[in-house]
């Protein structure tokens, strides 16, 4: 990966995102499925950096018992219960208003806040099955969806050209059924075992072998919720009409210059992921400009 290019002010301004413009269906609708009871914020991180990117339209699906209150403290979002059991875990049963919400999303996030490997998978199937007779939808896996992906067997194939994996390091050796992997080999090798774009500690690779590497990123970026933040991030671009290997590297981007402002302004430890979210307007103003 040493001669992948540095995601740059400049590589970026020379890959411009696409416009948007109109009314919030035409900026793109973003579904993130996940929040179980004892973790809704990851679901809600994801979908609020989603629209802090530009995605004019935000559906989250969490268990039933926290879907009132992650209503009222997301206004912005339109919100769905899922069944589940009595420990507040998803079971992986679909309830009608979701598979609605599926047809209609342009990027479907799976996995954020998710805690238990028999529903989790069975969301994973019922999306994957869903987007399969699509090319207009693109989905991204994070979380506890990438541990059961290996499981899955003959329902784990990924839509060619529309997906994306946002693993930390623990989730890409599992990816890859090995007890380790080296940050600077992860994303490539990932992208190649799973035929995806891959964004992994702050590289991004594409299956057919482009590779790039973030220029930005301080310690601070490894705390809670930070890597809801990047879902987040990657699928409102996706959402907004950006093929997935531009999607993960402007995400991957801007996550990371959040990082470096936050880091500059509060400390290079610290900072909160919800502050990261926060920046993403302004940087994107900025990199465009």
């Amino acid at each position: 990966m040493s001669d992948a290019p540095a995601l740059t002010p400049a590589l970026l301004r020379d890959w411009p995102l696409p416009a948007r413009d109109g009314a919030k269906d035409s900026r793109g609708n973003v579904l993130v499925v996940g929040g179980a009871r004892r973790t809704p914020g990851a679901a809600a991180l994801t979908g609020l950096t989603a629209l802090r990117i530009g995605a004019g339209r935000l559906t989250l699906a969490v268990a039933g018992s926290v879907a009132p209150a992650l209503a009222v403290a997301t206004p912005e979002a339109g919100v769905l219960s899922l069944p589940e059991d009595a420990d507040g875990s998803p079971t992986g049963e679909v309830p009608p208003h979701l598979r609605d919400e599926l047809e209609r999303a342009d990027a479907v996030v799976v996995g954020p806040g998710l805690d238990e490997p028999q529903g989790s998978a069975a969301l994973v199937r019922m999306v994957l099955a869903g987007l399969a007779g699509r090319d207009d939808a693109a989905v991204l896996l994070d979380a506890f969806a990438l541990g059961v992906l290996p499981g899955l067997g003959d329902d784990a194939r990924l839509p060619e050209g529309r997906a994306v994996l946002t693993p930390n390091l623990a989730e890409a050796a599992r990816l890859l059924e090995t007890d380790e992997v080296a940050p600077e080999d992860a994303a490539a090798r990932v992208a190649d075992r799973w035929g995806a774009v891959v964004s992994c500690a702050g590289r991004v690779a594409h299956p057919d072998g482009r590779r790039w590497a973030s220029a930005t990123g301080y310690a601070g970026l490894g705390t809670s919720g930070s890597g809801d933040v990047l879902a987040g991030a990657v699928a409102g671009l996706l959402a907004g009409g950006c093929p997935p290997e531009q999607a993960a590297c402007w995400g991957t981007a801007v996550h990371g210059a959040a990082g470096d402002r936050l880091a500059a302004r509060v400390g290079p430890l610290g900072y909160l992921a919800r502050e990261l979210a926060d920046q993403v307007p302004a940087l994107l103003v900025e990199l465009q400009a």
